[in-house]
């Protein structure tokens, strides 16, 4: 899993009109929740948390928060949600989750298949059903992306399945085995 380093201070401000000066220093406001605890209330140099957020969009990603003034030396959070202005696309307000790196949790992880099929060579049509898999396990042991070589695949034939998808031994797949994944018809 990609793992990202981010630096931040504690917010000592809070309300509308200083989260608004705050913003026009440059300065992004955050929470981090973790299970129960009071949030921690964070701020970031808009541009690098800009350009950080954009890097991993759209992936799995663990991020080190060191934060300075804080208790901790450093946290590990998962993005939770991201608050942006919806006519000037600004950053708003970035909500992380803290997590244990210890503790199994649930992940989507898409499915990249590589390779020209057989049947596709002949005259088929590859059809794709599914293009991501449920995976639990351990944070850092779940993969950005589970590649998949379809070039045995042939026209007519039963297609690649979830289990044959190539899943690390230390992770659990959540998905019934047999469902189909991509075949050629």
């Amino acid at each position: 899993m990609l793992q990202v380093n981010m630096e931040s201070s504690i917010r000592t401000v809070f309300g509308k009109g200083p989260m608004r000066q705050l913003r026009m220093k440059e300065m992004t406001p955050a929470n981090v929740y973790s299970g129960g605890a009071q949030p921690v209330p964070l701020q970031f140099e808009t541009a690098v948390l800009f350009k950080n957020l954009l890097f991993i969009h759209g992936r799995n990603a663990v991020i080190t928060l060191k934060v300075e003034g804080d208790s901790k030396s450093e946290r590990f959070v998962l993005v939770q949600e991201i608050q942006k202005d919806p006519i000037t696309g600004n950053l708003l307000h970035v909500d992380f989750l803290e997590i244990e790196l210890s503790k199994p949790l649930k992940f989507t992880v898409p499915v990249e298949y590589t390779g020209t099929a057989k049947g596709v060579d002949l005259g088929g049509e590859l059809q794709v059903y599914k293009e991501a898999i449920q995976l639990q396990g351990c944070p850092l042991d779940i993969p950005d992306v589970i590649q998949a070589d379809i070039t045995p695949l042939e026209q007519g034939g039963a297609g690649l399945t979830y289990g044959d998808l190539p899943v690390p031994a230390n992770v659990q797949m959540l998905e019934t085995p047999g469902t189909v994944c991509v075949a050629v018809h």
